[in-house]
């Protein structure tokens, strides 16, 4: 427990329980709960979407107005828990009362940054309603990286703000919310403030460049991926803003909410297991195989869960199992997304129809069992700013493929580097031959030295990646944006 809580107003898109499409929902719950459970004061702030989960237990705390040089905007708040970390809602039915979070099917709704500008306006008038005077305004990726702006220029002489600082932290940076400079006209003028070198194509604006220029700190949610945000390669063509920034921004990797993964525990398997004991895998590996129609038979199952998206490898990956598929193996892939990426894989299943199972469907109950049942799991990422799954994939006894990018590379050990320690296979040319070429490692790696497998998997199982580490450099880095002398870590 710490002596003197820092007051911590985390704001995010969603969280996970309450709205998720990703990852960053993920850390939306687990890091303000890792926070609160390290003495800090944190409250978390998001839009109250018609979809929202636990929608009937919210309580209404108030009405606001927002007033802009065109109509006043009528609003609401409400409370839910999150554990004992408050959860304050934003309703505003013009901008949340719809069936998706950001999108519908693969079109964006079309006034997204017009939502996420009032959002991020009416952040402010709540904290201040609430008289929490927050030290740091922690924000989350483009929807919410107009903060540090407005705090620098619209509230730098506020007396309710004028001491909090902002921290922005970067989930995925191939999302930047670019948008037609129309769409902030409820930032009455201030928008006129984002000169061109945030501006893209001198009309519309991108939100994530301005956050990264007035952040007070910019974290990416791993160190690796940091790194690849000071490169050309791996920067999503923002290279030159992160390299202004590169002593204000560092790499704090994801940690896991073993809670909800952990196959000793997980109530979603048909029989649990655990390092000592690793009989239950089988049981997982044979109710795999029953769901998705594949023959019951002794042969290594390859499993994927993900988003359908080209950033997810899927142009490495098709063509690769079109030969790996020659092979004695099975192949389980979950997900929804991409049409084009959705009609290939059908295609493919067509083709294969006793080794491919395509489940378009996104099931967090199938999910789990891919997790235990298979023995690799995949993940061809072209970028990968963290990652879940492979820590996920660790867990359960599934041997990661991963490529060498962003998180991956820090939480896998490749068999090739480093045998006596490793957790997984690792790639790094994003090519088809690359991929099948490791996927045939693997192959190998089972069939011809079981007891090498049955020790990676061992391994695997004891590589943990816990918020506990995680909180103390956030809250090193909350301190340095406060320039407050950091806690030395016991």
């Amino acid at each position: 427990m710490t002596a003197n809580p820092v007051r911590i107003l985390f704001i995010a898109s969603e969280v996970e329980s309450l709205a998720k499409t990703g990852g960053l929902a993920d850390v939306a719950k687990s890091l303000p709960l890792a926070l609160k459970e390290h003495g800090q004061d944190v409250r978390i702030i998001m839009p109250f979407y018609k979809t929202l989960k636990r929608h009937d237990e919210a309580e209404k705390l108030f009405d606001l107005r927002l007033h802009t040089n065109h109509d006043d905007i009528e609003y609401s708040v409400y409370r839910l828990m999150l554990e004992d970390v408050p959860v304050y809602l934003i309703q505003q039915h013009a901008y949340f009362e719809r069936d998706q979070l950001y999108s519908e099917g693969e079109f964006a709704y079309d006034d997204n940054g017009e939502r996420f500008s009032f959002f991020s306006r009416a952040v402010f008038q709540v904290a201040e309603a609430l008289d929490f005077k927050p030290d740091i305004f922690h924000c989350n990726d483009w929807h919410t990286a107009l903060i540090p702006y407005l705090l620098k220029q619209k509230y730098a002489h506020h007396p309710f703000f004028c001491n909090s600082k902002s921290v922005l932290t970067i989930h995925n940076a191939a999302f930047q919310g670019i948008f037609e400079k129309h769409q902030f006209h409820l930032l009455e003028g201030l928008a006129d403030g984002l000169v061109d070198q945030i501006l893209d194509g001198y009309n519309c604006l991108n939100l994530l460049k301005a956050g990264i220029r007035y952040a007070d700190k910019i974290n990416a949610v791993s160190p690796n991926y940091a790194q690849e945000l000071l490169t050309r390669l791996g920067s999503h063509g923002l290279c030159d803003y992160f390299e202004q920034r590169r002593a204000d921004l560092v790499g704090i990797l994801n940690g896991c909410d073993y809670s909800d993964w952990d196959p000793a525990t997980d109530h979603l398997l048909p029989t649990n297991y655990s390092s000592s004991d690793l009989s239950g895998k089988a049981v997982c590996r044979h109710t795999l195989q029953v769901k998705t129609n594949l023959a019951q038979i002794d042969v290594p199952i390859f499993g994927m869960v993900c988003r359908l998206t080209e950033q997810k490898g899927f142009y490495l990956l098709l063509p690769a199992l079109q030969q790996f598929l020659r092979h004695n193996v099975q192949v389980v892939i979950v997900g929804t997304g991409d049409s084009g990426i959705v009609g290939e894989l059908e295609a493919l299943e067509k083709q294969w129809p006793d080794k491919l199972r395509f489940i378009h469907a996104y099931s967090n109950e199938l999910a789990h069992l891919v997790e235990a049942g298979a023995d690799f799991f995949l993940m061809p990422s072209l970028f990968e700013p963290c990652g879940l799954n492979q820590m996920y994939s660790l867990a359960y006894a599934t041997l990661p493929i991963v490529r060498g990018v962003g998180g991956l590379k820090d939480t896998v050990v490749d068999y090739d580097e480093d045998p006596s320690q490793a957790t997984g296979h690792i790639f790094y040319d994003p090519e088809p031959a690359d991929l099948l070429n490791i996927l045939r490692r693997a192959l190998l790696l089972y069939l011809e030295h079981p007891e090498e497998f049955q020790a990676m998997r061992h391994r695997a199982m004891k590589s943990r990646f816990h918020w506990q580490e995680s909180v103390w450099q956030y809250e090193a880095l909350y301190n340095e944006a406060l320039n407050v002398s950091p806690v030395q870590q016991p």
